[in-house]
Parts: C-alpha cells; sequence; structure tokens
C-alpha cells in the first residue's frame, strides 16, 4: 500500500495505462505525419527524398532493433514480477545491470553505423546519397538503447505515464528539429536532397538524446522513493551480474528477434524493391515507388498500430504480475479484452483506408498524391498486424516469448519470397511489395493466435468479436462514403473527405453501442466504465 500513496511512483490500472500510452501514440503519430507531410510536400525532397530518408533510417531501425528494441518488454516483464512479490531490491539491481549491459551493446551499434555508413549505403542499399543519413543517425542507437532499459523499468512499476511522456517528447523535439534543420539545411545548400534527407535523420538523433535526458532526470528526481522501497524489501534473492545478465538476455533476445524480424520485413523491401524494379523501370521511377512505399503508404498504414501498440505494452507487464500472483483470471480477462478491443480498432481502420485512400492521398500530400492502389492493397496488414500485436504482448506476458519470433520469421520469408516473385513482373510490379507484407503478417497471426487459443482459453465470442464488429464496419464505410459523394459535389473535396471521416468515426461507434458489441463487465474496464455504463442503462440501450 505504501507503493500506491507515493507520487512518484503511483500504480496505474491496466486500462489507465492503456489509454495514458493510446493517447500519447496517437499524438506522437499526428506529430510524425506533421513533418512527413512536411518533407514529402517540400520543394526538392518529395518521394526521392522519402527514398533516401527511408533507406537510410531502415538500417537504422534493423541496428537499432538488435541493440534494445525487445529491451523494455523484457525489463517491465523481470521488473513487475520481482515488485509484485514485493522485490524492490531485486529489481532496482535488474534495473542497473541491464542499464550497463545495454549501454554497451548501444555503444558498439553506434559505432557499427558510423563506421559502416559508406558500405551499406553504397553495396547493400545501392543508394550512396543514404550514407550521410547513416552517419547522422548512428549516436541515436546508444541514446535508445539505454532509453529503452529506462522505459522498461518504469513500464515494470505501472509508471507508463513516464515513458509516454518521453515518447511524446521525443517526438515533438522531433518534428520541431526536423523542419527547422531540414530549412536551414535547403538554404545553405539550395535544396540539396541528400542533405536534407541526412538533415531530416540529424533531428531524430538530437530528440533522442533530449528523450534521453529527460529520462535520466526522472530517475534522478525519484531516488529517494526508490531507496525507501529498496529499505522494505521482501523476498530479496542475491544475484550475480552474470545471471542478471543472462535472464535479462534470455527474455529480451526472444523479444528482440521479433522486433528484428519486424525492421527485416521492412529491409526486405528496401533491400528488394528498387533493385528489382530497376531491371525493368529507370532507376529514377525504381527509386520513386520505393519513395511512395515507404515515405506515404507506410507512414499510413502504421497510424493505427501505434494506437493499438498501447495494449501489447501494457499486457507485458500487466499479465506478468498476474502471473507472478497466480491469478490466471485476470491475465485472460485482460488478453480477451485487449483482443475484441484491437479487433474493434483494426477493422475500420484497414476498411476505412481502402475507401478513402485517394481522398487521404489528396488531403494530405497535394504535391505528391500518387500511390491510392498501393495504399489500398497494403491496408490490409493493418488488420493482422493489430492484432498481432496484442497477441505477441499476451504471449510474451505469459512467458511464450519465442512464439512471436517463430510466427513472424515465417511471414517474413512468405514476403521474401513473395517480393522475388512478384515485383519482377511488370504488370504487378511495386503491388507486389505490399502483397507480400499481407501476406506475412496473415501467416504470423494465424500461427500465433492458434498457439495463444491452445495456451490460454480465451473468453471470446464469435458473435461480438467478429460478426458485429464487421456489421459496424460496413455501417460506417457505406454512411460515410455517401457523406464523402454528397458533400464531394457542394464543398471541397478536402473538406468533404475531413467530414466524411469524423462522420466515419461517430457513426462506428453509435454502431458500436447500437449492437451491444461490449457486454456490461467489458465496458465497466474501460476508465470511467462504470459511469459510461450507468448512462447507457438510462437511456435504455443496456
Amino acid at each position: 500500500m505504501e507503493e500506491t500513496k507515493r507520487k512518484g511512483f503511483k500504480k496505474e490500472s491496466f486500462m489507465q495505462g492503456v489509454m495514458t500510452l493510446m493517447i500519447s501514440q496517437v499524438l506522437i503519430k499526428l506529430l510524425g505525419l506533421v513533418y512527413t507531410l512536411y518533407l514529402t510536400n517540400r520543394e526538392g525532397f518529395g518521394d526521392k527524398g522519402n527514398a533516401i530518408y527511408a533507406a537510410g533510417y531502415q538500417i537504422y531501425a534493423l541496428l537499432l532493433t538488435i541493440s534494445s528494441i525487445g529491451v523494455p518488454n523484457a525489463i517491465s516483464k523481470i521488473i513487475s514480477e520481482k515488485v509484485a512479490v514485493g522485490d524492490h531490491k531485486g529489481a532496482n539491481r535488474v534495473f542497473k545491470v541491464a542499464f550497463v549491459t545495454f549501454a554497451i551493446v548501444g555503444l558498439v551499434g553506434t559505432l557499427l553505423l558510423f563506421f559502416g555508413a559508406h558500405a551499406i549505403a553504397n553495396y547493400w542499399l545501392q543508394i550512396p546519397e543514404a550514407e550521410m543519413t547513416l552517419v547522422a543517425l548512428s549516436p541515436a542507437i546508444f541514446f535508445v538503447a539505454t532509453s529503452s532499459v529506462m522505459r522498461g523499468y518504469f513500464n515494470g512499476r505501472k509508471s507508463l505515464k513516464t515513458t509516454a511522456r518521453a515518447q511524446t517528447l521525443e517526438q515533438i523535439f522531433k518534428t520541431v528539429l526536423t523542419i527547422v534543420i531540414v530549412e536551414i539545411v535547403a538554404i545553405m545548400t539550395t535544396t540539396s536532397t541528400k542533405l536534407m534527407a541526412a538533415g531530416a535523420n540529424l533531428a531524430t538523433t538530437l530528440a533522442t538524446f533530449l528523450s534521453f535526458s529527460y529520462l535520466v532526470l526522472y530517475y534522478k528526481s525519484r531516488r529517494k522513493e526508490i531507496g525507501e522501497e529498496v529499505k522494505q524489501t521482501v523476498n530479496y534473492k542475491f544475484e550475480k551480474v552474470s545471471t542478471i545478465v543472462k535472464k535479462v538476455l534470455m527474455v529480451s533476445i526472444p523479444m528482440t528477434i521479433s522486433s528484428v524480424l519486424s525492421s527485416i520485413n521492412k529491409n526486405v523491401d528496401a533491400f528488394t524493391v528498387k533493385r528489382i524494379l530497376s531491371t525493368y523501370l529507370p532507376a529514377e521511377i525504381a527509386i520513386e515507388k520505393y519513395g511512395i512505399l515507404s515515405g506515404k503508404v507506410d507512414t499510413l498504414i502504421g497510424l493505427p498500430l501505434s494506437v493499438n501498440i498501447a495494449f501489447a505494452t501494457a499486457l507485458v507487464p500487466a499479465i506478468a504480475e498476474a502471473k507472478a500472483k497466480k491469478d490466471t483470471t485476470t491475465a485472460t480477462k485482460r488478453t480477451s479484452f485487449s483482443l475484441l478491443v484491437s479487433m474493434l480498432i483494426g477493422l475500420p481502420c484497414t476498411i476505412g483506408m481502402c475507401v478513402f485512400a485517394e481522398p487521404i492521398l489528396k488531403l494530405l500530400y497535394p504535391n505528391a498524391s500518387n500511390g491510392a492502389t498501393l495504399l489500398q492493397v497494403a491496408a490490409f496488414t493493418i488488420i493482422f498486424s493489430v492484432l498481432n500485436q496484442t497477441i505477441n504482448g499476451a504471449l510474451q506476458g505469459f512467458g511464450k516469448v519465442m512464439v512471436p519470433a517463430t510466427a513472424l520469421g515465417i511471414g517474413v520469408v512468405t514476403k521474401l519470397i513473395l517480393n522475388l516473385i512478384l515485383l519482377r513482373i511488370p504488370a504487378i510490379n511495386v503491388y507486389g511489395a505490399s502483397i507480400g507484407s499481407v501476406a506475412c503478417h496473415l501467416v504470423a497471426f494465424i500461427i500465433a493466435f492458434l498457439v495463444l487459443k491452445k495456451n490460454v482459453k480465451l473468453s471470446l465470442n464469435w458473435n461480438n468479436f467478429v460478426i458485429k464488429p464487421i456489421i459496424s464496419t460496413a455501417i460506417m464505410a457505406i454512411c460515410s462514403y455517401a457523406i464523402y459523394i454528397v458533400l464531394g459535389g457542394i464543398i471541397s473535396t478536402k473538406l468533404a473527405t475531413i467530414i466524411a471521416i469524423l462522420a466515419a468515426v461517430i457513426i462506428y461507434a453509435l454502431a458500436i453501442i447500437a449492437l451491444k458489441v461490449f457486454t456490461k463487465e467489458e465496458i465497466k474496464m474501460l476508465p470511467y466504465g462504470i459511469k459510461i455504463y450507468n448512462i447507457l442503462e438510462k437511456m435504455g440501450i443496456y
């Protein structure tokens, strides 16, 4: 009880943590969209600049994944298990050992990218212009690797607000610095696309440093509370440094493998799209097609995933804690509820992106709006990716850490094969990459879901989980598109698009309520759920 009263580490409920991260992720993606729109529409940057920027960024993301991406969930799982049984001293010791370990790993990653930039850009990517972007990004690997340990520590203590603030601050800095630095570079170099792309990635490095600084200062400000908790430790078992490192790696490596495979999935496009398309298209057009895929389509497809990632992040420590307390009922309920919400997020986003692909691109990228059909094909990755995120978080929390990696590995091999076959067909060309992505995530979803279902007794009602969401989505799509068509003949197309999308959100929410997709118990799991249920009850809906 002491712990819940402290201002520094006040515990959040499961759904409070989810909502905090969800709001943070929405804000992060909106800010990301701001600088993406700026870059794509900026004279001298466009699709070619996106290709250079994205190619360098994907290599950075791969090294970053190897050095740190699986770490927050791994650390949060171990910390939450120790905190659940009162071993605060052990939790603090795990944090300190992990911090030093991944600081070394991050430094190695930074040096590899810095000194290997020339070879990677010229021989791996075959985009020489990407060399400077890799150099500019290299220091960020160290800052993110160390920050990831700190985020995992706070997540494990159910202080997800700290992670949310750090990530939001990083994106604010990144957005502002990207625009400022690119503008300065453009003025000084008379719009050199290569240097503008490098400047955009330098902004990423500076933003990661500032976010890391915030986490360090926050941790220092809470040292007194941490010290008090350590004094009250029970169930402490001394572990050698080597034992702790081994334990962290045993959990983080399988999680990191999943993230590495996800990054490799993107790098499959970076290595194959431009290379294969150039065999029958001019190099300039091949680069632009990759730029459309990586700069616009992938950005838009990533928006729903950023909202849902909150469940995957919150599920790992929540389920690990429940398991440590042998509370399987809570773990099962949280998993089932999270899967339902993920379906309700992913399905309308998939169909909405298909229906409004062209209007959305014209709204967001007026100077470079190509790619509507590519976006429509790629949109089908959303539903499977969203469900995969939640399933993977649950599996990791339950200790099945290798399953997500295995499932995604099979999916990535599927994508690579399809890319190599379909991209060579001129009639399909770049669409082959999107088809490969859909197949990748579908295969991974099927494998992971079957394993989860085998190990966890999910309380999912087929009618509520599949049928009603499909009906709600169909109502949303038909009504919102009708609104778009009607308004398109009266007001500007851009304004009609915005109104139609807002109407889609409202119509979908009303359809979910009218069809009673959520049970009484599930509504009460939501933030302010009891108040929401009382209102719906008074309205005669429940």
